[in-house]
């Protein structure tokens, strides 16, 4: 029980606090595709793959006192970050969820820019087609992000590193 929410614990854990909403919705889409076991289902939305699940999850892990949402303000904006708790530090001992995760994968994906594990996402979730048509398919469905070639060849690149980790 609550094995699904132990998963993104351990993520959070691992990575020493994630900020920001949607590069959580991210770093758990591509693990997934790594194959990592999380269960959430995904849609294409505005910012890439996004799981309502996900989201859920995270409220529930936030309300059962496993992690922290802390709200902070920017200049135009609001950003949320995650870390676990003591709390949760006692959830993950108690937990049999098994997530054979790679922490330098997450360490990784936490140092990238929400930006940037967007398109990462985007190219992972048209995965089924030809590089060249995944491309294309970027810059068709993300077309308001300006992606460059460069960011594409980048992202191709890190797609390549984590894959082998």
């Amino acid at each position: 029980m609550l094995d699904n929410h132990a998963k993104l614990v351990k993520v959070i854990a691992a990575s020493d606090g994630i900020v920001g909403r949607k590069k959580l919705q991210k770093i758990i889409y591509i693990l997934k595709k790594l194959g990592l076991p999380f269960e959430e289902k995904y849609t294409f939305y505005f910012y890439g793959p996004y799981s309502e699940e996900l989201s859920l999850r995270i409220e529930e892990i936030t309300n059962l006192g496993f992690v922290t949402e802390i709200k902070e303000q920017k200049s135009n904006y609001y950003q949320y970050r995650y870390q676990v708790t003591d709390q949760g530090q006692d959830f993950l001992e108690h937990s049999n969820a098994d997530v054979p995760l790679v922490e330098s994968i997450v360490r990784d994906m936490k140092e990238q820019s929400s930006r940037f594990l967007e398109l990462v996402a985007t190219m992972l979730y048209f995965d089924h087609l030809p590089k060249d048509e995944i491309e294309q398919k970027v810059q068709e469905v993300k077309k308001k992000s300006n992606y460059t070639s460069e960011d594409i060849v980048e992202a191709w690149s890190f797609i390549g590193k984590i894959n082998l980790k």
